[in-house]
């Protein structure tokens, strides 16, 4: 473990300091707005994702990382693994309980006070008693952290309850808050002054228009960091982003397979195609009806969908198949060997021996198409789909609420630390996002076990039998239904800015900090 531990660190610092150096060349990577000293301005596509403080951002993507362009972390995601970020470097105790933080000095917040290690160790208990939006803290409902010790302003010591494989990312980005800001708050999520978004951050929130989903932020001019290439950062309102991209009026997009050849081929434009860590799920909701706990008819959904007719025909070729044991193919620790359930309906009917149901199927506009094709296939199984459209957001608190017989839930977070398997198919927290809430009224002794195992198991080649082994029992089990991944691909101008890139774990280059920042 040590061993291990040492190399990763190592390996970080390393990365970090190629980082350092590639801010202080100036990124020959980056735009031509830079080369000739005038403020460059991105623009993308708006849509409202709440105030980006802590406690008031929505819980998906967008939202998330809107809100860590202001607040910085003791790591960052970087393009191979995590890496220094506010803290320089750190050490863990040989019985895997302390971690050792020595922070980076001459950080300050947006409003001109330093951060130290005072605010790490606020940030820790204000978010024990305040749980925010996104919070690593936990584990099925309980504190990871047992205590935090302040050794100078700089250097600070945490105490973790018990050691486990997910630590190290779960402390490393937590956002830090300033303390003096944040201390005389008793309800940080009715907290809108604009003090709320004091951060640490490279950039500083300048406008937010709720109603149009629109944003403005600002390179903070004293900033710590690698420099950001990027001095302000819009979100705008536009009713069709390949039209407003085509316009000028946005800076990057998304685009669909059947559009590409408009952009292929033209030295004006760069296409990327996204790793497969965004997905689409059918989830099953056995408590309201408890005939799905028969696995028999959750293999019989299995065998009656078609997935690669939803990648051909949704997605236009621009996904894969998602795999039943859950992790995508472009996951590190992805099985390829466990069962998959190949398009039979004949197998399908074998296993309902007759019989006919119905379930009402509950989707956001989104999904329509996915549902469509859905119906048609299942009920050629004898499986009846009503379905029910409604909004994203609703949507996503029927998933939480568990007002549901069936729903599709799509949603990024696929190429996370394989633990993701333990939230996704045995946890059951109230502070779950929507992407991440297990199977109501499901359990399974195996799998609970399986991933109990691997949460504590620090050998990483150890670690990664357990979750291969996790990932056979969950696609033989097939507890919920994952349907495609989806790869699509995005375009951009290089001529007005090329620094866009990729987080280890994540799909989308323009949620990652780094793509704005003068780093290699």
């Amino acid at each position: 473990m040590k061993s291990w531990l040492h190399k990763a660190v190592v390996l970080a610092i390393a990365l970090f300091g190629m980082m350092l150096a590639g801010g202080c060349g100036a990124g020959e990577n980056n735009s031509a707005a830079a080369d000739t000293n005038k403020p460059l301005v991105i623009n993308l596509s708006g849509g409202d994702s709440g105030l980006p403080s802590p406690y008031s951002h929505y819980p998906r993507g967008p939202g998330t990382f809107k809100m860590s362009l202001i607040f910085d972390s003791l790591l960052e995601r970087g393009e191979q693994g995590y890496i220094p970020w506010l803290a320089e470097k750190w050490e863990l105790s040989p019985d895997g309980k302390v971690y050792t933080f020595t922070l980076r000095q001459g950080v300050k917040w947006h409003d001109g006070r330093p951060l130290t290690a005072q605010d790490v160790k606020f940030t820790l208990e204000y978010f024990a008693k305040h749980i925010p939006v996104s919070n690593d803290l936990e584990i099925d409902g309980k504190t990871i952290v047992e205590s935090a010790e302040v050794i100078n302003d700089h250097t600070i010591k945490i105490a973790v309850t018990k050691p486990n494989a997910t630590i190290l990312g779960r402390l490393g980005t937590v956002r830090i808050i300033p303390r003096h800001v944040w201390e005389k708050v008793d309800d940080p999520k009715k907290f809108t002054a604009p003090a709320a978004t004091i951060g640490c951050g490279p950039y500083v929130l300048k406008e937010y228009h709720k109603e149009q989903g629109a944003y403005k932020f600002e390179a903070f001019a004293g900033y710590w960091g690698p420099k950001p290439q990027v001095q302000v950062l819009q979100f705008i309102p536009v009713s069709d982003s390949m039209l407003a991209f085509n316009k000028g009026e946005i800076d990057l997009t998304a685009v669909t397979a059947d559009l590409l050849a408009r952009y292929e081929n033209n030295k004006e434009y760069v296409i990327k195609q996204n790793p497969a860590f965004w997905g689409y799920r059918l989830l099953f909701n056995m408590e309201k009806r408890p005939e799905l706990k028969d696995k028999q008819v959750r293999q019989a959904f299995a065998y009656a969908i078609n997935r690669q007719e939803l990648v051909d025909k949704v997605a236009r070729g621009a996904a894969i198949p998602a795999s039943a044991g859950y992790l995508p193919v472009s996951h590190i620790w992805y099985n390829p060997n466990v069962k998959q359930y190949d398009f039979n309906i004949e197998k399908a009917k074998e296993l309902l021996q007759g019989k006919k149901l119905t379930f009402t199927l509950l989707i956001s506009s989104e999904e329509a198409r996915i549902a469509e094709l859905l119906k048609i296939s299942l009920a050629q199984a004898g499986i009846e789909l009503v379905i029910r459209s409604v909004d994203g957001k609703t949507r996503d608190a029927a998933v939480i609420s568990g007002d549901y017989e069936l729903i599709i839930n799509g949603h990024g977070g696929w190429g996370g630390d394989a633990d993701l398997l333990r939230t996704a198919y045995v946890a059951q927290s109230p502070d779950q996002s929507p992407s991440s809430r297990g199977i109501r009224g499901y359990s399974n002794e195996t799998i609970s076990t399986l991933c109990k195992q691997q949460l504590v198991e620090l050998d990483p080649v150890k670690r990664k039998m357990l979750i291969f082994r996790l990932q056979e029992v969950i696609a033989e089990e097939i507890p919920q239904i994952p349907l495609m991944n989806t790869t699509g691909y995005i375009v951009y101008r290089p001529a007005k800015y090329s620094n866009w890139r990729y987080m280890f774990d994540h799909h989308e280059v323009s949620h990652n900090k780094l793509s704005y920042l003068a780093v290699q």
